[in-house]
């Protein structure tokens, strides 16, 4: 029987000098040659499987009115409004009016401590009785010397020179202009104490403080017992608006508008009061002088200050139901141009670009990198300057966008007029490219020609320029007993919830100033609500 001299299979390894090999290696190297093939199988499969066409959502070109706003804020202010002070210093006693209280020329405010003015008065009629008196005794002594003299010179004319001698003579005659001078001076202090006493009475008038103007009290600051110190600036006492049936809105128009903005132009602005209600105005005054203000921005690395400039203009209203209160905060909107019959793209056309994608499909580079991204790609920043050449995409024939150049007019905000170029009236301009699988909305034309807003005239409720809702959200948005206002922003909330992300930010930049802002308050009313609510 032969002995097996084999030897164990780790003896080999260590005799051959290599590792074992491990159980699960083989495994991993098959697998990964199946993972391969799939990979190469996946990629062909799109090579030669085509892409998906990308959808856009689009916009007729039409015809319509154009109004052209400029925004700007500002704080209501009476025509005429007056501080009421004190020239005299003392104590208040008396205060007989209070806010709100409305007043007429000439009625009594409030009255200072009296007294010392009395007493003042008093001693200056004492004086005055005095200084009559030296008036009246300066009199008669000018009297008897003006006889003195005249008595000497009729005896030195009967006596021919003899008598009185000629130094009692000048004597006499010095007497006289004596007399006449001590008169003068007495007449003159009696003007002084006249004087003193005018004055004297004349801070007794004025301890009483009276209303100059007819209106309304919109502000005491004086309480009785209160020691009023009247100096070079006089204290303000109450503030007085003389009539609120007229007011005034002072706004701050940028520097880049005010160009745009002149006297006699219209108007409208809303109040945070009375939301969904505008009110008209007229400018009537824009300042030549700027009201230039530091701003300054810090971010965890930089720090940046700047001058931001701005003028003034005055808008005047009517409020003859005295609705509208002074300081109130006002978003106005003026109108500065209206065209009629303009050709109207929507600002969201001009912003488009169609992604790479969309202009060739298929091969292995779009294989691997996979659909071209939507939202960010279709958009682009540009500058709305009357005059400029743009670039619109409308579909062509071949299904895939195609670019027109058009030269740009005025924009309102949400939309522009085109002075120029090959686009014509009927076109589809594209505002948009969809999300997979997404269908396009309804055609927004509630802002170009045929609306039923208006057609041109200035923007009414609160100021926003509602799109026409979705058939599908019509009905939920459009409500029988609400403004059109409230139906406007029903209808875009219906609108925005059928839209991605991406077009509902687009959707948002297209949109004017004053109705950005209105959405923004409305967001925010909404999440402190939530907030509320959660708390409780």
């Amino acid at each position: 029987m032969t002995e097996d001299t084999t030897p164990p299979a780790t003896d080999l390894d260590d005799f051959l000098g290599v590792k074992p090999q491990k159980p699960w290696r083989k495994w991993a190297v098959r697998g990964g040659i199946a993972l391969s093939l799939i990979i190469i199988l996946l990629l062909l499969a799109r090579c030669f499987g085509g892409s998906e066409e990308p959808n856009y959502s689009t916009r007729e070109v039409r015809r319509g009115d154009l109004t052209v706003t400029v925004s700007a804020t500002g704080n209501l202010k009476p025509v005429n409004q007056v501080d009421v002070g004190s020239e005299q210093s003392g104590k208040i006693t008396q205060v007989y009016v209070d806010v709100n209280d409305r007043v007429t020329k000439g009625q009594k405010l409030a009255e200072l401590d009296i007294r010392r003015l009395l007493d003042t008065i008093t001693q200056n009629q004492a004086q005055v009785a005095s200084a009559d008196a030296g008036v009246a005794q300066a009199e008669a002594g000018a009297a008897l010397a003006r006889a003195t003299l005249e008595r000497q010179e009729s005896v030195f004319k009967i006596s021919g020179g003899r008598v009185p001698s000629k130094t009692e003579l000048d004597s006499a005659r010095a007497n006289y202009r004596q007399a006449l001078a001590a008169v003068r001076s007495a007449q003159a202090q009696t003007q002084v104490s006249r004087a003193q006493l005018s004055t004297a009475q004349t801070n007794l008038s004025i301890a009483q403080i009276v209303s100059p103007v007819t209106g309304v009290v919109l502000s005491r600051d004086i309480e009785p017992g209160q020691t009023v110190a009247a100096s070079f600036n006089a204290p303000v006492l109450f503030t007085i608006a003389e009539d609120l049936t007229q007011m005034e809105v002072e706004v701050s128009v940028d520097e880049a508008d005010v160009g745009q903005v002149k006297d006699g132009q219209s108007a409208t602005f809303t109040v945070d009061a009375f939301p969904g209600r505008s009110f008209p105005a007229m400018v009537t005054r824009v300042n030549v002088g700027s009201n230039a203000a530091s701003s300054a921005s810090t971010t965890t690395t930089t720090s940046t200050t700047g001058t931001v400039v701005a003028y003034t203009a005055v808008l005047s209203l009517d409020n003859a139901d005295e609705m509208l209160r002074p300081g109130m905060t006002a978003t106005a909107s003026i109108v500065t141009k209206q065209l009629a019959n303009a050709l109207l793209v929507p600002n969201a056309a001009l912003r488009f670009t169609p992604s790479q994608g969309s202009a060739k499909s298929g091969g292995i580079t779009s294989s691997l990198m996979g659909p071209p991204r939507r939202g960010n790609r279709a958009t682009r920043e540009v500058s709305f300057g009357a005059g400029s050449r743009q670039t619109v995409y409308v579909m062509g024939e071949d299904g895939k966008p195609q670019a027109v150049e058009v030269t740009v007019g005025d924009s309102d905000g949400s939309r522009t007029a085109i002075t120029g170029g090959d686009l014509k009236e009927g076109m589809k301009v594209i505002t948009g490219q969809l999300a997979a699988g997404q269908s396009a909305p309804a055609e927004d034309q509630a802002d170009t020609a045929g609306d039923k807003r208006g057609q041109g005239k200035p923007p009414a409720g609160n100021g926003m320029a509602p799109a026409a809702p979705s058939p599908a959200g019509n009905a939920a948005a459009v409500a029988p007993g609400r403004s059109a206002a409230e139906n406007a922003q029903a209808a875009d909330k219906e609108r925005m919830n059928g839209m991605t992300p991406d077009q509902r930010r687009a959707y948002f930049d297209s949109l004017p100033p004053a109705q950005k802002a209105e959405m923004q308050k409305q967001g925010a009313r909404a999440s402190s609500g939530a907030a509320a609510a959660n708390a409780e």
